[in-house]
């Protein structure tokens, strides 16, 4: 092992058990202060690369390691997968998916009672790492109640809380916005200041572009390089995006993004919408035992939405944008106002008929046992002709690079096979109009287009499409207006 390197992970080969082979023959390491940032398509490898360094694999996800995986003094395979506890921080994709508690200062002091550190000395280090990394203001509140961003700076701070040498984390930048995103640079400054090793698996890349010392490039298991920061940016953009990146300058986009929101209606519409909203306000009403009021509420614009059109809905977490999705698709009733269909005030069942609902998360809303069945079930449910539907349903599947897995049961499929899935869904239930909400988080840049070329082809033919979204680039290249809800 380098003598200098925190995590070293050589020549590593890795199959998860009853799938191919995940890993072939890689190789790297990261020191003490470094950033190495993971990058390559979908399904490449890196999240299996960040497993072998905090042991998850084959500690947990279970395989065949060949090659030696070191992180510190603890070997994947070899030691157990609670010793690495105070050496690895690991932040994943879904925060939700890590938290043990319901309230956030008892999920900060989680791992230091399980180290078994005295309760002073607990309380001393929570109100250290929540003034160190700034979420102060995040202490004492039910996580559930917490935005997107909000649950992720939670979940790196209680990573590092037992101030471990190496930090690994996975697609952080997923499901936030601009400005959470700059709230999670801040953060990871400071960890590189203080000596951590980090990783980071991501694709989106120009939030944290000037923190990156390496560049690992994954692309089917292997690794095609290693280039240092400046070499990276020097390369052709066409290089970059042909192995599936996104940009690492988003100042075009996010320019165009505010054109956009500038224009009242695109040009193309004629006709009547397909659906409209009239002093709508959506939100929640509390809840408790005795207690009446709204906890929650948002006023949307005076909207109307024609078939053809893609409309981003964009702003920022915690706004209250898959709240309006869900009132939209007849799964929340209003505090205020209508939606029209047709021009038409329209009723929670005639809008749960009408529309498609593509889920944040989508495991809310897989069901069937095969990708195949999944995306028939609604299909085969209505009695459409069963061969037909299957050649309608590979057809689309072959759209998203998701045949190779028709056989597969979803929730084996990766974060963003998942989300292509769920699009597929939404594509096979010929609705009036869809709602997608995050539809690329976690895509590379190749899917994300693929993605938004699927949108435009939904949109020809003449169904109103809506998009909430955090990520710049499908807005910029694929959406016709952006309705901002800041």
């Amino acid at each position: 092992m380098d003598s200098t390197a925190l995590c070293e992970v050589r020549d590593c080969t890795f199959a998860y058990s009853g799938e191919g082979t995940a890993l072939h023959g890689v190789s790297l390491h990261v020191r003490a202060g470094e950033l190495v940032m993971l990058v390559g398509p979908s399904g490449c490898g890196k999240t299996t690369v960040t497993r072998l360094i905090n042991g998850l694999a084959p500690g947990h996800f279970t395989g065949t390691l060949t090659g030696h995986a070191c992180t510190g003094s603890l070997e994947a395979g070899r030691a157990p997968l609670e010793s690495y506890a105070r050496v690895v921080g690991s932040v994943f994709q879904n925060p939700k998916t890590q938290y043990f508690h319901a309230r956030s200062t008892d999920e900060l002091a989680f791992p230091c009672e399980n180290a078994g550190m005295p309760a002073p000395q607990i309380r001393e280090r929570v109100r250290q790492v929540a003034a160190r990394f700034g979420i102060a203001d995040l202490l004492d509140r039910a996580i559930v109640n917490l935005s997107g961003g909000q649950q992720q700076r939670l979940a790196v701070a209680s990573a590092a809380v037992l101030e471990p040498a190496v930090m690994v984390l996975d697609e952080p930048t997923s499901n936030l916005d601009t400005a959470s995103m700059a709230r999670l640079h801040g953060m990871i400054a400071a960890l590189k200041a203080d000596g951590v090793a980090i990783v980071i698996a991501e694709h989106r890349l120009a939030w944290c572009a000037d923190l990156v010392d390496r560049y690992c490039v994954f692309d089917g298991g292997e690794l095609l390089g290693t280039y240092t920061a400046r070499e990276f940016e020097a390369l052709p953009a066409t290089q970059r995006e042909a192995w599936g990146l996104r940009a690492l300058d988003m100042s075009a986009d996010r320019a165009r993004i505010a054109e956009l929101a500038r224009a009242p209606r695109a040009a193309h519409d004629e006709g009547a919408p397909v659906f409209g909203t009239r002093g709508l306000e959506v939100g929640y009403r509390k809840r408790a035992l005795f207690r009446r009021g709204v906890e929650f509420s948002l006023r949307i614009p005076d909207v109307d939405v024609y078939g053809g059109q893609i409309v981003g809905i964009m702003g920022h977490n915690g706004a209250g944008k898959s709240t309006f999705a869900r009132t939209l698709c007849g799964l929340q009733v209003p505090l205020a106002g209508t939606v029209e269909l047709g021009g038409e005030p329209a009723s929670a069942s005639a809008l749960s008929r009408a529309a498609a609902l593509v889920m944040q998360d989508v495991h809310y809303q897989l069901f069937a046992e095969s990708v195949r069945a999944e995306v028939m079930l609604e299909t085969v449910q209505d009695g459409g002709e069963l061969a037909a539907a299957r050649e309608q349903c590979d057809a689309l599947l072959g759209e998203l690079d998701l045949l190779d897995v028709a056989d597969r049961h979803p929730m084996s499929l990766s974060g963003g096979q998942k989300q292509r899935l769920a699009i597929a869904v939404a594509l096979m239930g010929k609705k009036r109009f869809v709602v997608l909400d995050e539809p690329t988080s976690g895509l590379d840049r190749a899917h994300m287009m693929q993605v938004g070329a699927l949108l435009r082809k939904l949109a020809g033919l003449g169904v109103a499409v809506l998009v909430i979204t955090h990520d710049d680039e499908l807005a910029a290249h694929w959406c016709d207006r952006i309705l901002a809800l800041d």
